[in-house]
């Protein structure tokens, strides 16, 4: 038998969540995203090592990446869209995504992600046997802090 477990009651909840966003000085509360998710991705150099017959992995920068699919129910994107197309500014905004499950132990967890930016988008849809519209997002961001993390829970340490 295992020693120390999780408690199932401390796994997140993913609909308990929040997201806004941030575009000047509009703050936004995007109900409207279903599901989304942040990455970051690190580059790396091989590096060779006299001695050795493999290469070391040296960390050598990032790339900041987000996705989600939203509700199709809103403008707001598509007119950061229309406008970069109109006049070539492109529009750059914070999104910050809060994970809260009052049932869990872990208490919860907010980060801010700054200088995002979508890598395009749907301008018009229709789906005639659909129950419901979405749409896919996906940009990148330059930046990120965590203003709140989520607790150690017990057995972990």
């Amino acid at each position: 038998m295992a020693g120390k477990v999780m408690k199932a009651q401390d796994a997140i909840n993913g609909a308990l969540a929040e997201c806004y966003v941030t575009i000047g000085t509009n703050r936004y509360n995007f109900m409207q995203l279903i599901k989304f998710e942040a990455k970051v991705d690190k580059t790396k150099s091989e590096v060779p090592i006299l001695g050795k017959t493999g290469k070391g992995n040296k960390s050598n920068g990032w790339k900041g990446t987000f996705t989600g699919t939203a509700h199709y129910n809103q403008s707001i994107m598509r007119k950061l869209l229309l406008e970069y197309m109109k006049t070539g500014l492109d529009t750059y905004f914070d999104i910050q995504v809060t994970n809260n499950d009052p049932a869990s132990a872990a208490g919860k967890q907010t980060v801010i992600f700054t200088g995002c930016n979508l890598d395009g988008g749907t301008l018009a849809k229709f789906d005639v046997d659909a129950e419901y519209l979405d749409e896919e997002v996906s940009g990148t961001f330059e930046d990120a802090r965590m203003k709140d993390s989520f607790k150690v829970l017990s057995g972990m340490k």
